[in-house]
């Protein structure tokens, strides 16, 4: 067969599809072949076509007087053009691999009966090719055969002299044919081959006899059923898939056939003709636009195995004017493996329904896949990565990216389906994008409950998980099922990467990267009416990564300060793994986004009071205390909290005067009872003599009982691991009450006394009780010590005692005595009185009785290595007058 070195099968997609650059058609170089010779494409040599066989929109102008039928074209004439070689620039179609084969029959089959028709062959040749015009009107597949098709080809023939472009070829033509008027072929089996790939065998065709008048101008309807039988479908598999590859620059198409004619009673004989035609790629058949219409998935049971289905309404686009019925086709679905060659994984199988193609009008096709349990390796995760093939599929899904699977012939197809079929679809791989679905607003709801907050390990290090602020929480989200989904699904874990904002502005990574285990329900969306799945998994220690410490330091203010919920955002990609009757396997990647609301503390309200007792003083020095108490407070907030360290400054009007210590306390909602605190009370190492002045008025006030409060602020040091924090943090403090201290009862007083009602009356009442003794001029007075386990001495008293602002009498005492925990008596104190005063007369009428006095003290207070001096005001104090 002849072969076109200049014209290379395997290039780069394109080609020009004006009509001029045609490549040209191949021919027998001679027409003088003798009428009984067999058929061989091997012994024709080369010959160049100047001019197509078939229609194109032409220009010329008619030759003579001689008519030309200009009738109007049908619809599908029009539209058939497309399948031609030539044609306008409008006309650049693309065939299916059936029109290509019956318009090479028609064209040989045309050829050589023109050609055979008259005495002088090659002159006969020439003006067949070029007046020859032939228009198809319809094209159709009657059925599939074993073999092949039945396809029935309609059109119209005529011969146009004006497209001859010699003078003497267009004169003896015109001459020929008028004498011939018409010709005749009998049955022709014609082949189609492909001499690029090895001559193979493209199908086989056999032609009914056709009737045609050859004069010029005169239009002949042509109609006839053929039987296209398919070749070499190894062959044809090949060119198959390096069109599917994008490798198929243009491609060349051979038909030989044995044509023998007559022209009325007179038999012209056989001849051997071989006739070829070559594509470019834009002329070449391509993918079929389609759309999806419909898409669901639900549950379902075949063969006794449980599954999924998947229903899908495609729409494809039908540009040709061909109409046939689509019997139903079975396909493997394809997936992508690990690998970068093609290791394709079955996903599962698919069945097209039958289907009525009518000519240029759009055809429905209904599709229902199968998918069975997932095999093991789509859902391993692939060599050196952390992502399975499943995971790049589903991936690219939920992100609305487009995604190709591949369909390839089933392996077990329907009986009904042609075997030619199936052995040519059953190795060809057929990429097939697949739209992508964007999920957005899939979790309707996100809430915390249960919230536990933990503050980071001090001494861990700072690039470590236990550095960093630790939540803990049951969370709940509240999952929109997209209308696809109609088969159960259980949420078995789930883990994600978190970003948290708070006004726009990036709090923080909340790392939930470990596996939380998890359980879903079904239920209803509230105000929506569709369908969703209630998602719940307890989140223990995830760690909070502070990304801004002056966005945390305004999220803290507005807990403790704010009376309004804090609103914190939160963007995540969410991996599930789910189980359904495909098994177990994780979607990776969901986006996922919420709001989360927070409860302020205690409405804005932080007046809260501690309680504090048991005070044991644990070290002191020349300035200092170091104090263990243990503290009751309530919290006010539905929130929990882990402190396993964390360091407050305590100050006085902007003066700090010491710091607080708490270690591994657990605070939980409501009361709380017994949290150790360390104190270290030094003014004067913190603040100097500024400090020391301030800490000694403030001690003085508290024994006094006037209103007094404390200032707690953080610092850089009060999270070791998270300097940034603590300063971040002490741009804004917390202001209390002094904790109050509540003295020992006496167990020597059977009788407590009423508190006392004066302004000054809130004191704690470290003077219990007072004895005056008129004789000795002594007074006792009975002290109640605040210190459960270390004794303090006072080392000295000046004091004075008024009754109605007289004073009655003065104590000057400068010999230490030692005040031991609990209730004790103080040594006889030397009493100077006021005799004559209103004030003694009012103390020796109340002689075996009591008399309430006022009282203001400085005294010198010493506690091991540490001492001070305060003052003390006291009003209402009951004192018994004894001789």
């Amino acid at each position: 067969m002849p072969n076109d070195p200049g014209a290379p099968l395997l290039g780069k997609l394109g080609g020009s599809g004006n009509e001029h650059d045609r490549p040209h058609s191949q021919r027998s170089e001679t027409s003088n072949v003798s009428h009984k010779s067999k058929r061989s494409g091997k012994s024709l040599a080369n010959s160049e076509e100047s001019t197509p066989l078939l229609s194109r929109e032409d220009n010329g102008q008619n030759y003579g007087n001689a008519p030309r039928q200009d009738t109007a074209r049908s619809t599908a004439a029009s539209s058939l053009r497309s399948l031609q070689g030539g044609g306008s620039k409008e006309g650049k179609g693309s065939r299916r691999w059936p029109t290509i084969i019956a318009l090479t029959i028609l064209t040989i089959t045309l050829l050589a009966i023109l050609g055979l028709g008259f005495a002088a062959p090659a002159v006969a040749e020439r003006y067949a090719k070029e007046a020859m015009v032939f228009e198809p009107t319809d094209l159709s597949i009657e059925s599939f055969t074993s073999s092949g098709v039945r396809a029935r080809i309609q059109g119209d023939f005529r011969m146009d002299a004006s497209r001859v472009d010699r003078k003497a070829i267009r004169d003896l033509g015109r001459a020929g044919t008028r004498i011939a008027r018409a010709v005749e072929s009998k049955s022709t089996e014609v082949d189609v081959f492909l001499p690029e790939y090895g001559d193979i065998l493209l199908g086989s065709a056999l032609v009914p006899p056709i009737v045609v008048n050859i004069r010029n101008g005169h239009t002949t309807h042509v109609d006839f059923i053929t039987d296209l039988a398919a070749g070499d479908i190894g062959g044809i598999r090949r060119v198959a898939n390096d069109w599917l590859d994008g490798r198929l620059d243009q491609i060349r198409v051979l038909g030989n056939a044995d044509v023998s004619i007559k022209s009325g009673i007179f038999s012209l004989g056989t001849q051997t003709l071989s006739e070829s035609i070559v594509f470019r790629a834009s002329q070449i058949p391509t993918m079929p636009e389609y759309k999806i219409g419909h898409l669901g998935f639900s549950d379902a049971e075949r063969d006794g195995e449980k599954g999924m289905v998947a229903n899908v309404s495609l729409g494809l686009t039908n540009d040709y004017p061909v109409h046939f019925d689509m019997p139903r086709f079975h396909f493997d679905i394809l997936v992508p493996g690990c690998s970068a060659s093609k290791d394709f994984l079955v996903l599962g199988e698919a069945m097209t329904a039958e289907a009525d193609v009518q000519p240029k009008t759009d055809v429905n096709v209904a599709v229902s896949g199968f998918v069975r349990k997932l095999p093991e390796a789509l859902i391993t995760a692939c060599p050196e990565t952390q992502t399975s093939p499943i995971d790049r599929l589903l991936g690219s899904y939920i992100e609305g990216r487009e995604t190709l699977v591949y369909v390839r012939g089933s392996r077990n197809p329907s009986d009904d389906t042609p075997t030619w079929i199936t052995d040519f679809m059953r190795d060809v791989v057929v990429p097939v994008p697949f739209p992508g679905h964007e999920f957005k607003d899939l979790i309707r709801n996100f809430t915390l409950a249960d919230v536990h907050f933990g503050l980071p390990n001090p001494f861990a290090s700072s690039d470590s998980p236990e550095s960093k602020p630790r939540l803990s929480a049951v969370v709940k989200a509240l999952i929109g099922l997209p209308e696809e989904i109609k088969f159960p699904i259980d949420v078995a874990q789930v883990r994600a990467d978190s970003d948290v904002y708070y006004e726009k502005k990036k709090l923080g990574q909340l790392d939930l990267g470990k596996w939380q285990h998890a359980n879903s329900t079904r239920t209803i969306i509230p105000h929506e009416q569709e369908e969703g799945l209630l998602v719940q998994s307890i989140v223990k220690d995830a760690p909070l990564d502070i990304m801004d410490d002056d966005v945390f330091a305004d999220v803290i203010q507005a807990l403790v300060f704010g009376s309004n919920p804090v609103i914190l955002g939160v963007q995540a990609k969410v991996d599930v793994e789910t189980e359904t009757v495909l098994g177990k396997f994780i979607v990776r990647g969901i986006p996922a986004q919420g709001k989360v609301y927070v409860k302020p503390i205690s409405g804005g309200n932080t007046t809260f009071s501690p309680e504090v007792g048991a005070l044991e003083i644990l070290e002191t020095s020349k300035t200092g205390l170091t104090i263990q108490a243990k503290v009751n407070v309530t919290n006010p907030t539905e929130y929990s909290a882990t402190v396993p360290f964390i360091d407050i400054n305590i100050s006085v009007n902007d003066t700090v005067l010491g710091h607080a210590t708490v270690r591994d306390v657990s605070v939980v909602p409501g009361p709380n009872h017994d949290l150790a605190v360390i104190a270290v009370w030094d003014p004067s190492r913190t603040s100097g003599k500024k400090g020391a002045h301030i800490g000694s008025e403030l001690l003085s006030q508290y024994i006094s009982g006037y209103n007094t409060s404390l200032t707690l602020r953080t610092h850089a040091a009060s999270i070791p691991s998270q300097p940034n924090l603590g300063t971040a943090l002490s741009i804004f403090n917390i202001t209390i009450p002094t904790p109050k201290l509540t003295p020992p009862t006496n167990p020597n007083r059977p009788v407590q006394p009423d508190p006392p009602t004066e302004p000054g009356s809130s004191a704690p009442h470290f003077i219990d009780d007072a004895v005056f003794h008129l004789i000795t001029s002594t007074a006792i007075l009975t002290l109640l010590s605040p210190l459960p386990h270390t004794s303090l001495w006072i080392t000295s008293v000046s004091a004075t005692a008024s009754y109605n602002d007289t004073i009655v009498g003065a104590i000057e005492y400068d010999v230490p005595f030692k005040v031991p925990p609990g209730a004790s008596d103080t040594p006889r104190l030397p009493v100077d009185w006021r005799l004559g005063s209103i004030g003694y007369d009012a103390v020796k009428k109340a002689l075996g009785g009591t008399l309430k006095v006022e009282a203001e003290a400085t005294v010198g207070v010493k506690i091991g290595k540490w001492k001070d001096k305060v003052w003390f005001k006291g009003n209402g104090i009951g004192a018994r007058v004894t001789l």
